[in-house]
């Protein structure tokens, strides 16, 4: 599979990721509705982690000539998402808790503003 497709299967799973963890984070907890859109944003948050190791990194100092800084929010996603599940299975409320809002502010807010650093698509496309 090339970038662009890769690239383009990450931005069609990590943008409703974006909007569904931000309306997670505002509405009540434990609700049918928590529930449920935390499932669906746990799969594409998964699922988005796991596509952005096959694409190679182009911009900054690369590991195995392959993955680059950003790449560890990937891993921090691929850990936390199945912690963070476990967590609640157990009950585990805070820990559950913490883990997602490390979630959505180290794997949405900050990886998310990296990509729209000068040299990357999102930069081109909003700013170039």
């Amino acid at each position: 599979m090339s970038y662009d497709q890769l690239m383009y299967i990450h931005l069609f799973t990590v943008v409703p990721c974006f909007f569904i963890g931000t309306v997670l984070l505002l509405i009540k907890k434990g609700t049918k509705i928590h529930i449920f859109w935390g499932r669906i944003y746990m799969i594409l948050m998964f699922f988005t982690a796991f596509v952005t190791l096959f694409m190679r990194a182009d911009l900054g100092p690369k590991f195995l000539n392959h993955f680059g800084y950003i790449h560890l929010f990937s891993f921090l996603t691929l850990y936390t998402v199945p912690t963070a599940y476990t967590a609640i299975k157990k009950g585990q409320i805070k820990r559950h808790k913490r883990k997602m809002i490390l979630l959505y502010f180290g794997a949405l807010v900050i990886a998310g503003g990296f990509t729209f650093f000068p040299g990357r698509y999102l930069y081109q496309l909003f700013f170039g």
